[in-house]
């Protein structure tokens, strides 16, 4: 029988701030977005810093880098899926749309990865609950795009539509990461790997179509700090963060992040940035946090539980592809009940 591990006073204070940090990557990106930044030069910034610190963070615990090419190929096609594709895309949304709407999209990330482990895996199964957080976090999707898409394409839903697809490629690498466990490679090593090849791609991509050397006025210092704590706080400390909080509190009560980040992410789009939404935008993050929940299934467990029975004890979470979700970003083991390894956004 498996029991849930507990979340203490300081695992509680810490899941604040990580969904500080990791919601605090879209307000990040926003600000650059607006100090003209070139995209793939933004998201180089990101990886490059974070390799740097990630890379000093495991020399200094004692830890090496791998010297396998088939390992370094995997980091290269993890940062692809992880970092590359779907940041690039975050980024270009969020030259039209406001970081707290992009982040609405990016919360449908664990819905994605429970139908790509249907299509991908066997060792997935389709329960009620899974199928009814699809459906509404799908609905949730829709409200959000809403009706004037059916009309045509514009840029504004375009870049909807390519924050929406970062999502899914994070769903791809969810199922990807489930490799590194088996490789036998650290969380943080594997970490650091796959900000390293995000890198390595990224360094042609944005020489050659940004031209960053080339631009019209050099950043300003407020963009410099922005990139410094898009990398070092967003990326780099939330990892850091992540395990202390996974090895305490487990997996399944780490998923409560999803529901946080988007939160932050408004606050500090609204507060600071002075973004607002619409109320199409809070009644699809409405539907897409029931979505998160059914598809959890903790909140359906207490409010059904039989009196004077723990609906925590003896229950898996939701979904294991759920729980996968939390690994992406290091790729470590699926199985419930394992230890299991990262997750960054």
């Amino acid at each position: 029988m498996q029991t849930t591990q507990k979340m203490g006073a300081t695992e509680w204070l810490l899941l604040l701030l990580l969904s500080v940090l990791w919601g605090g990557s879209f307000f990040f990106f926003k600000v650059l977005v607006d100090a003209q930044l070139p995209p793939f030069t933004i998201v180089l910034g990101r990886v490059g810093i974070a390799a740097i610190a990630l890379l000093s963070v495991v020399y200094s615990s004692g830890r090496r880098m791998p010297k396998s090419p088939a390992l370094w190929g995997a980091f290269l096609v993890m940062g692809a899926l992880n970092n590359v594709l779907p940041f690039s895309l975050i980024v270009f949304g969020e030259t039209q749309i406001s970081s707290g709407l992009a982040s609405i999209f990016n919360a449908t990330t664990p819905i994605f990865t429970v139908l790509l482990a249907q299509v991908l895996t066997s060792d997935e199964r389709l329960t009620s609950g899974k199928i009814a957080g699809i459906v509404l976090g799908l609905l949730g999707v829709v409200v959000l795009i809403g009706p004037a898409a059916v009309h045509g394409l514009n840029v504004a839903s375009i870049a909807q539509l390519a924050c929406l697809g970062a999502a899914f490629i994070y769903g791809c690498a969810g199922i990807y990461g489930r490799r590194f466990k088996a490789m036998g490679v650290a969380p943080i090593v594997t970490a650091a790997g796959q900000v390293c090849g995000s890198t390595i791609i990224m360094i042609p991509l944005a020489a050659i179509v940004d031209r960053p050397w080339s631009l019209a006025h050099a950043p300003s210092s407020t963009a410099w700090w922005a990139m410094i704590a898009l990398a070092l706080l967003s990326t780099a400390v939330a990892y850091i963060i992540y395990f202390r909080i996974l090895s305490v509190a487990g997996a399944t009560n780490l998923l409560l992040v999803t529901f946080l980040i988007p939160v932050s992410a408004l606050v500090l789009g609204t507060f600071v940035l002075g973004e607002r939404l619409g109320v199409t935008a809070f009644a699809g993050m409405a539907l897409i946090f029931l979505g998160l929940a059914a598809i959890d299934g903790r909140l359906i467990r207490v409010l059904l539980k039989p009196p004077g029975r723990d609906p925590m004890i003896g229950v898996h979470s939701g979904s294991e592809t759920v729980e996968a979700m939390l690994r992406i970003k290091e790729g470590g083991s699926t199985t419930v009940g394992r230890s299991v390894d990262s997750y960054e956004i």
